[in-house]
């Protein structure tokens, strides 16, 4: 498998920058993992979109879905030209709730929604694909996503908070994709459905991860200061976000 970077950014995208959206590609199958502000443009760096086979959204925050529209505009102008054809709408695959939500995720020929839920799994290509709900706060579901293939196995963890349990889930995965909202500069008092480097560092090392890819980064924290914190995890390779970073698993 390999996964491009598209944006990482978190709560908005700094210069030139995007928010969470990452390319997960197999001999076969093109997968497009969030898609957030700036998304796009990044993808069309390494991929033409009317080649997605599929969207798959963890949550409905607006860092994650903001580039949503566009995607479907885009894919609708793509049918209209003849280079996607108007009986080959993408899937969006999603969460169930809330309501509300869904609704916009079907639009014209060019998308369809499909519900996801916790015990949901999926075959997309040459990928399979489960999800666990995390710990992230508010009510609504946010699922994070294992993708297998070919021997291989990545978790992209979404937005967590530290009442997730990822034993069964993502012990031992080749890549896990984690979220580090905070430096312990920055991490607040009470938890809130969110993990500060050090702890989705820790998080990695306990489960035996071999790699780990720390995200969902605030545009102005510096690399050298993330991986100070993530010194925790020792146990493979540890990459901090960038837009455009190549990892092949």
């Amino acid at each position: 498998m390999h996964l491009t970077v598209l944006g990482f950014q978190s709560p908005y995208p700094g210069p030139l920058g995007a928010t969470p959206g990452y390319l997960l590609q197999t001999e076969g199958t093109n997968l497009l993992l969030d898609c957030g502000s700036g998304v796009l443009s990044q993808l069309a760096r390494h991929l033409p979109v009317y080649e997605l086979d599929a969207l798959l959204l963890s949550h409905y925050h607006h860092d994650h879905i903001a580039d949503v529209g566009v995607l479907q505009y885009g894919l609708m102008v793509h049918q209209i030209f003849g280079q996607r054809a108007k009986d080959r709408p993408l899937p969006i695959y999603a969460p169930a709730e809330p309501a509300g939500k869904t609704e916009s995720l079907v639009y014209r020929e060019a998308t369809r929604f499909y519900p996801v839920e916790e015990e949901s799994r999926l075959t997309i290509g040459d990928v399979q694909i489960s999800f666990l709900r995390t710990d992230h706060g508010d009510g609504d579901p946010c699922y994070a996503m294992r993708l297998d293939a070919a021997g291989k196995s990545i978790v992209y963890g979404a937005d967590s908070g530290p009442g997730t349990d990822w034993s069964r889930f993502a012990s031992e995965v080749d890549l896990f994709i984690c979220e580090a909202t905070y430096l312990e500069r920055t991490k607040p008092a009470q938890p809130n459905g969110h993990l500060s480097v050090k702890q989705a560092a820790a998080t990695a090392e306990k489960l035996g991860c071999r790699s780990l890819l720390l995200t969902h980064l605030f545009h102005e924290y510096r690399e050298e200061e993330v991986r100070a914190e993530a010194g925790e995890y020792r146990h493979g390779i540890c990459h901090v976000a960038k837009i455009g970073l190549q990892i092949e698993v």
